[in-house]
């Protein structure tokens, strides 16, 4: 018994040094997540430039944000995936040529809580070429959670104010190879208000967004260390 109450003193006593030389180092701790049954707490200015990589059943892609292209959009969407909105969720509307659409969260409570919560438009500065996101819009000041990304040129969408906050930079082609088979079969409303089982049940084949998360963009080399490199 004696034994193994030492073990066990030695491999706390462990942990705890193994902690301290963590913060020695200036490992930064993880940033905690706020509920999202309170949209009014996820109000965090988006940094100027960021990416955010989705892990999904076909496979990765990420885009990169730019905050200047639609400031508000840039916000929204960083609060989301930061604190995990899109993980499990489906996506749910994919239209060859056109666009593939997802942002209702898997969970009923959430996805109710989140479709009254809006913000004001953004002006549309970027066009809605292949490859950019943008936020769907029920109408004037009415954008959500919901985001598509735009799988062909389509600068109709400009005049409409769709505004374009991000584009696609790695995995376009994962993009492209999501389930299309059900085209606009998956209802809107059933979805917000059961959840993903409404669409484990009816539309088995969807792609799911597994997971979400922010990545800082790489800082630019040092002038000093390019001008070494060209030598």
């Amino acid at each position: 018994m004696r034994k193994v109450v030492i073990a066990v003193i030695g491999m706390f006593l462990f942990a705890a040094a193994l902690s301290a030389q963590t913060a020695e180092k200036g490992a930064p701790p993880a940033s905690p997540r706020v509920s999202l049954l309170n949209p009014a707490l996820l109000k965090e200015q988006a940094p100027d430039a960021y990416r955010a990589r989705f892990t999904t059943t076909k496979g990765d892609f990420v885009v990169e944000v730019k905050r200047a292209w639609a400031p508000r959009g840039a916000d929204r969407f960083y609060n989301l995936v930061k604190n995990g909105f899109y993980d499990n969720a489906g996506i749910f509307r994919v239209l060859p040529g056109f666009v593939a659409q997802f942002g209702i969260s898997p969970r009923p409570e959430v996805a109710r809580i989140w479709s009254q919560a809006t913000i004001p438009d953004d002006p549309v500065k970027q066009s809605n070429l292949r490859g950019f996101l943008t936020f769907a819009t029920a109408g004037p000041n009415t954008r959500t959670t919901q985001v598509f990304i735009n799988l062909a040129n389509n600068p109709r969408l400009d005049a409409m104010g769709f505004a374009p906050f991000a584009k696609v930079v790695e995995g376009m082609d994962v993009v492209e190879r999501l389930y299309s088979g059900y085209g606009e079969g998956p209802d809107q409303g059933r979805l917000t208000n059961e959840g993903k089982a409404y669409l484990d049940k009816n539309f088995p084949r969807l792609d799911i967004i597994k997971s979400s998360v922010i990545e800082p963009l790489a800082a630019p080399p040092k002038s000093g260390t390019a001008q070494k490199e060209t030598k």
